[in-house]
């Protein structure tokens, strides 16, 4: 097994695609992994394969739609770990992407399918673990964002996503930056961190079939940024954006 530290993180969705590579990144720099997931199969597959890798992993079942799930969840981190240190917000969907009966760009079963998992699944979540992770001496919240979420970059002929126009999507990642900025503003006397991510284009099933064919970055190669916010030092920033390349604007 991985040399082990003394670090629990949660990465919700991390039974599959950039959760689960973020959950082997970390387990390899020794922080024991806790898989939050709503499908158990799928769940304790994730769990033997970083077993086999080396990382020492369990997992919770968590359906961040439901604020009961997600304390349940806390509870057993609490009882089974005794604390948590680090927490990814990785779940999340891109229904505009596969959606073939809508009612227009604003479609409001869209929107409210988006928000519900993407932003207020991310408040339930962070909500139930805060306790333990105020406790951490080096507490991090990384909320997996996108610069599709960026109001200046969609507004940037020159973006890579100038062109994109999901903006169910699109608003509910730029409404989860803003609760990045709001809890790192609550949070400043803590030693708690929290910060928005873009791992860019990911090769994930998130967008369909065809976002894995088209997009550019492995999983595996995206998770760099993640696994960076989630092991920043104590000099590292809070209520930041960023890529790989740097500050994303908000």
């Amino acid at each position: 097994m991985t040399t082990i530290d003394s670090r629990v993180a949660l990465v919700t969705g991390g039974n599959r695609g950039l959760g689960l590579a973020t959950a082997r990144r970390l387990g390899q720099e020794g922080v024991t992994i806790v898989i939050g997931a709503r499908d158990a199969d799928r769940a304790r597959a994730a769990v033997t394969g970083l077993r086999a890798a080396g990382v020492w992993a369990s997992a919770v079942p968590l359906d961040v739609d439901d604020a009961a799930s997600a304390r349940a969840a806390a509870d057993r981190i609490r009882r089974e770990h005794g604390r948590l240190d680090i927490l990814v917000n990785n779940a999340g969907i891109l229904p505009e992407a596969t959606a073939t009966h809508t009612a227009g760009p604003l479609d409001p079963d869209l929107f409210w399918r988006t928000f519900r998992t993407n932003v207020l699944g991310a408040v339930a979540v962070t909500a139930a673990v805060l306790p333990l992770l105020v406790e951490s001496e080096r507490g991090r919240v990384v909320n997996v964002s996108s610069r599709m979420g960026s109001l200046r970059d969609q507004l940037d002929p020159a973006s890579p996503y100038h062109a994109l126009v999901v903006p169910a999507y699109q608003s509910s990642k730029a409404a989860l930056n803003g609760l990045t900025v709001a809890l790192a503003k609550q949070l400043a006397d803590t030693r708690v961190k929290v910060n928005s991510v873009c791992p860019g284009w990911v090769q994930t099933d998130l967008g369909g079939a065809g976002n894995r064919a088209a997009a550019p970055t492995p999983a595996e190669e995206a998770a760099d940024v993640v696994v960076r916010a989630a092991l920043l030092d104590d000099a590292g920033p809070s209520g930041a954006f960023f890529d790989t390349d740097g500050a994303v604007p908000w």
